[in-house]
């Protein structure tokens, strides 16, 4: 059986940033795992009995994050399906996109994480190791860039 998890690619936009370059102003929230090879990536987690996709993306931020749902808009029309195998088990993930509403909300992690970053998008991708990650993340950079 498909291991299925599910999560929230979190963004802020920075009030300092030009308006002229919105892109420049947007920064990904990514946390570091405190388990095996301590890889950076967006909060998210396990599908548990009875939830849909959406209700496990909003849970495993708030337990990972310390982010509640009314803290964050989730961004409508974005919506993104990774297949990769994990130990010899197909595995899916889906994200959402939400933005910070207040871009200095405090982020309290849990256990299962050691750090937190606010990065732009480039640093981001350097952070999350897997192409899958990266190309997540430039394709959500553009969605969000073509929609201003």
């Amino acid at each position: 059986m498909a291991v299925r998890a599910c999560g929230l690619i979190i963004y802020r936009r920075l009030q300092s940033a030009p308006s002229s370059k919105v892109a420049d102003g947007i920064e990904y929230l990514l946390l570091q795992t405190s388990y095996g090879t301590h890889h950076w990536t967006p909060p998210k987690g396990h599908v548990d009995p009875g939830e849909d996709d959406l209700q496990t993306a909003l849970r495993e931020t708030q337990e990972e994050a310390g982010l509640q749902a009314s803290q964050l808009t989730l961004i409508e029309g974005y919506k993104k399906e990774l297949h990769y195998p994990v130990r010899g088990k197909p595995k899916t993930v889906i994200y959402w996109l939400a933005e910070m509403k207040d871009c200095n909300t405090e982020i309290k992690l849990s256990e299962e994480h050691q750090a937190f970053q606010w990065l732009k998008l480039e640093d981001a991708c350097k952070f999350a190791e897997y192409e899958d990650m990266q190309a997540t993340l430039k394709e959500a950079h553009q969605f969000l860039c073509s929609k201003e």
